[in-house]
């Protein structure tokens, strides 16, 4: 490729689109690692996307109707650092530049949305970016339907990568966002044909283009390097009324004697070939240095917004107090005032009436009062509405005739759904949960994980949640599941025994505001063993006393969700011998672990022996049954050690020995 040609044909374009080169180049080289091809490629998609077309003020990077900047091909990190350090964001001095990749930089190897106000969300597993601009984008429609254009009216634009396009995830997004017709949602494609291993042509030949539009898409192909054909045809897609992919023919590591080659994807660190690039750009200034007509033409960039966001405060201001209120109370992940005393009257009903409901039915029973409350709740299910029970009458259908519908028909799309939810979450104002099978935690793993790195409350809801799931067999029945969640930091995996404890769960899911929530819950009915009102949240607590000793406490018996009933029979049969059993529910061990020592040491007291009850694995099991002896074993559990069989439930318990007498019989053994 002729750059000199480019350079003249485009003079201020270049220089600008040459000091993200430039500095990538040089951060790469001092941390001696990353990735510079695709930044170095899509640095002139970039510039025009930042200098004409995207809605910001540096100043103020959390202004609510700000467009969207997803950079899913997140390897390629530093592009974005690049334009927010270039733009003037105060959080992006030089210095984070020169700490790229370091301990304690914001310039981390893959974008960290907790780590900087600009940057939307953490990126990296190729496919996750993209997935989550559809929630971006419906989040928008959905806040636009209720406030109106004048206060919501946004773009979602997103970079992405053959990897990205290639991963599975992506199909389930980009049909979403065709099916919805998702209109603000622009993705720039980097066509540049190159991979890790090499070509493209090594592991796929899609079309593309003809995929996109096969799935309802606005598509339209451009040179990715003429700033002319990137300007049109970002002009084109605003005013379509599809989601538009733009196809932008590049050459990674552009420049660079990588250029169109594998090697172009990683880090490109050595000194005469960055030399010769810098060269061949013309740019002829130091290591990190950019001369400073064209950091100041970059900052004037950074300030176009600025009347933008201004003329909307005064729109804002001018809307009604309540309007005001409930806006800026979604945004910040407040509750609602009511939500307390609607919980505590709910929770007394249920301890009065005593129904025998399986909790995911309990669940259902919850949202129905709470749903009202919150204006900004999106609920769904992976095609299992009726299983999950997560739709209310008051929600309405999202749909492209109805934007102001708060249920989402995510289809038979896990990892998508997930990953959507992730994006509705982060752009604000918007509280989802989604519905599938606990076994398929599985399908939508890799985007449960990056709620809880990304600190984004996402409420997944898992019915079915054991071997009590019945005839559908081990494909359906979780036995590993509660222990992965369990094991993924910042998450609170719930598994209530009651419709008392779904709504405590519940308030808690919907209450916080870094910690996703991981709601299990059964298909069978499960009796009400709350049965003494209590204003407090005991579930807050992580585990409590649901039933103590009658004597001398001889037995700790620690249960969670459908298993605590069966904790309750073996009570009634070790006091039946005179052997005086505490029965603990423990609907979250992860809040649990967060009490004070005294708290735990008064719910699990040293002395009794303990026995863990769950149609589980016992991985995770070892903290809380260990006990004075300083060891456990298998012998003080009783769950799971394979995979279930096809059945009725209560065949099931009985051929795996999850019954009240096993119980008993072990907490014997142990004495």
């Amino acid at each position: 490729m002729d750059l000199n040609a480019l350079a003249k044909a485009h003079p201020a374009h270049w220089s600008k689109a040459t000091a993200i080169r430039a500095l990538t180049l040089d951060a790469v080289a001092a941390a001696n690692s990353g990735h510079s091809g695709m930044p170095m490629g899509m640095a002139d998609v970039a510039t025009v996307l930042f200098e004409k077309h995207l809605k910001f003020d540096a100043s103020n990077p959390l202004w609510p109707d700000r467009d969207r900047f997803i950079l899913s091909a997140g390897h390629g990190s530093m592009l974005i650092y690049s334009l927010l350090h270039l733009t003037g964001y105060e959080q992006f001095p030089l210095e984070e530049i020169k700490n790229f990749r370091q301990m304690g930089a914001r310039t981390a190897g893959h974008p960290e949305n907790f780590l900087a106000d600009a940057i939307e969300t953490t990126t990296g597993p190729l496919g996750q970016g993209i997935a989550n601009s559809v929630g971006f984008a419906m989040a928008e429609e959905l806040q636009r339907a209720q406030y109106g254009k004048k206060i919501v009216d946004h773009f979602t634009y997103v970079i992405a990568g053959d990897g990205c396009l290639m991963e599975g995830i992506s199909h389930e997004a980009i049909a979403l966002a065709g099916r919805h017709k998702l209109s603000k949602l622009i993705v720039m494609w980097d066509n540049n044909d190159i991979t890790i291993d090499g070509p493209v042509s090594l592991s796929d030949k899609v079309d593309q283009v003809a995929r996109f539009k096969a799935a309802d898409w606005h598509v339209i192909e451009i040179d990715g390097h003429n700033p002319d054909e990137i300007d049109a045809a970002l002009t084109e897609a605003r005013k379509s009324d599809l989601p538009t992919m733009i196809a932008c023919k590049t050459h990674i590591a552009l420049g660079h004697a990588a250029q169109d080659t594998s090697k172009g994807h990683g880090a490109l660190t050595d000194a005469d070939q960055m030399a010769a690039a810098k060269a061949a750009y013309g740019w002829t200034t130091g290591p990190f240095e950019v001369p400073a007509d064209v950091k100041s033409a970059w900052e004037e960039i950074g300030k176009r917004g600025a009347d933008d966001r201004r003329a909307w405060e005064e729109r804002f201001d001018a809307m009604s107090r309540s309007k005001r209120e409930e806006f800026n109370r979604a945004l910040a992940g407040d509750a609602p005032k009511k939500l307390s005393a609607t919980i505590k009257a709910f929770k007394k009903q249920t301890s009065e009436n005593a129904p025998k409901l399986a909790t995911r039915a309990s669940s259902e029973k919850t949202l129905e009062v709470l749903n009202p409350l919150y204006t900004e709740t999106v609920g769904g299910s992976a095609d299992l509405t009726g299983s999950n029970n997560t739709k209310t009458a008051d929600l309405g259908v999202f749909d492209v005739d109805n934007r102001g519908g708060r249920y989402v028909y995510w289809g038979i799309r896990e990892h998508g759904m997930a990953a959507a939810m992730n994006g509705m979450a982060l752009h604000g104002g918007v509280r989802p949960y989604g519905g599938t099978f606990m076994c398929f935690t599985d399908y939508a793993r890799p985007a449960m994980r990056l709620a809880a790195l990304m600190q984004v409350p996402t409420v997944f809801v898992m019915t079915h949640d054991s071997i009590g799931l019945g005839e559908d067999g081990p494909t359906h029945q979780p036995v590993e599941h509660l222990a992965i969640s369990r094991a993924t930091p910042n998450t609170y995996v719930f598994r209530p025994a009651d419709t008392v404890e779904t709504a405590e769960a519940w308030e808690i899911a919907l209450s916080s505001k870094k910690t996703p929530s991981v709601l299990s819950l059964t298909r069978q009915g499960l009796p009400t063993v709350r049965l003494e009102h209590k204003n407090k949240n005991l579930t807050e607590q992580g585990a409590y006393v649901l039933a103590d000793a009658e004597g001398k406490r001889q037995v700790i018996l620690i249960a969670t969700g459908s298993e605590v009933e069966i904790a309750l029979k073996a009570r009634d049969l070790l006091q039946a011998e005179g052997i005086g059993t505490r029965v603990v529910s423990m609907p979250c061990m992860e809040l649990f672990a967060e009490q004070d020592e005294a708290y735990r040491r008064r719910v699990l007291p040293a002395g009794p022996v303990r026995v863990g009850v769950e149609a589980a694995v016992s991985q995770g099991w070892d903290r809380w049954l260990t006990g004075e002896r300083g060891k456990w074993n298998k012998a003080d559990f009783v769950g799971m050690d394979r995979f279930g069989a096809s059945a009725p439930a209560e065949e099931l318990f009985e051929k795996f020995d999850i019954t009240p007498q096993n119980v008993a019989d072990k907490a014997k053994a142990l004495l």
